[in-house]
């Protein structure tokens, strides 16, 4: 194989695959990037069995065949070299020889014939839906996923497609957050749980522009995100996912509209006296006087009032500040509305549309006077 290409391109190329290189195996060729000229394209693949990135970069093939080179030690080296043209050549013991101006590596290859290459996946009836709106509405839930093993469902975000909404759902047995947007088109109704890791490398890679589009295909078994010049195949967790709309609830008995952007600075200031890992709630005291939250813990105490519309009854409850912290600040409202029915039930942000909810579970405390 003898290939050249624009070290720009190639870098773009060998970074966006990288994302599906595995970091924990026993096989070696799962440590690798399949480099492949063989069909008129430059093909670069990379595969950790549950997660497969395909790209096509553009450049010349002076002479086809295919390579499999250890990810970390290609990356790097193509980091490296001057900003110019980069020539890959490889001869029949697999001993590739990358050049650059005047920097010339050789290191060993390994057979791309010994490579898994992405599965083979029926596209059908795809769903098209904007880059932009794809990586939004994941980074608006997927911080609410299980970062443990211990429900391998929970690690996931579930996709429910049903005419022309997309609800995306995560949860961690704490939390829920909830989105739904609007497709260009109506579809079947679809229902899959992606893997978390695959959906935070896919938002990696995908683009803000809203005019380009992103084309999802499903199976019983993958999901694959078109794009670009890239293919992303992910599995999916088998498992029918949490009903959770038996944990939703309109009832409320205290209601209130808040600044968003007052409020999570309030919360923020207040984890300035809470050491990493410690599990201090913040206090939070709704009155018809206005909303009070207190903060005390083995470095001192904290004590701020916010204005707010209430309705409802005054209520007394106890939160983790990060959770409260997650969801505000993905929304992007200049004010959120709470909804409570009592100190041990879920508190509720939500908007009117019900585009996102946020269900957050309180903690007990012991107030202080």
């Amino acid at each position: 194989m003898k290939i050249v290409c624009n070290k720009s391109n190639l870098l773009n190329g060998v970074q966006i695959v990288s994302k599906a290189v595995s970091n924990k195996t026993t096989m070696s060729i799962l440590e690798c990037i399949l480099v492949d000229a063989r069909g008129g394209e430059i093909t670069l693949t990379a595969n950790d069995m549950e997660l497969a990135i395909e790209t096509k970069i553009e450049g010349e093939i002076l002479e086809r065949g295919m390579i499999a080179l250890d990810a970390r030690i290609f990356l790097e080296i193509v980091r490296k070299l001057p900003e110019n043209e980069v020539t890959i050549e490889t001869d029949s013991s697999y001993r590739t020889t990358i050049t650059c101006e005047k920097a010339v590596f050789n290191i060993i290859g390994k057979d791309g014939e010994d490579f898994s290459f992405l599965p083979e996946v029926e596209r059908n009836d795809s769903v098209i839906i904007s880059q932009y709106s794809l990586k939004e509405i994941v980074r608006q839930t997927i911080f609410s996923i299980a970062d443990n093993d211990n429900n391998k469902l929970m690690t996931g975000e579930l996709f429910e497609i049903k005419d022309d909404n997309l609800k995306v759902v995560s949860l961690d047995g704490h939390r829920i957050s909830i989105r739904n947007i609007k497709l260009k088109n109506s579809y079947g109704e679809k229902k899959v749980v992606v893997p978390g890791k695959s959906l935070n490398e896919v938002i990696k890679i995908l683009g803000d522009d809203v005019n380009k589009d992103v084309s999802l295909f499903f199976t019983h078994k993958h999901i694959v995100f078109e794009f670009d010049n890239t293919t992303v195949v992910s599995r999916l967790i088998e498992g029918e996912y949490f009903k959770v709309d038996q944990m939703l609830s309109n009832d409320y008995e205290t209601k209130v509209k808040i600044n968003k952007k007052e409020f999570l600075n309030c919360i923020d200031r207040a984890t300035l006296l809470v050491k990493e890992g410690d599990k201090k709630p913040i206090i939070v005291t709704i009155t018809d006087e206005g909303l009070e939250l207190k903060i005390n813990s083995a470095i001192g105490s904290m004590d701020e009032e916010i204005d707010i519309e209430k309705i409802g009854k005054d209520i007394m409850i106890g939160f983790n500040p990060k959770f409260l912290i997650d969801a505000l600040k993905v929304i992007d409202d200049e004010e959120v509305e709470l909804y409570m029915v009592n100190p041990k039930t879920p508190c509720f942000i939500r908007d009117a549309n019900e585009k996102y909810i946020y269900l957050i579970l309180p903690v007990n405390f012991t107030t202080v006077s």
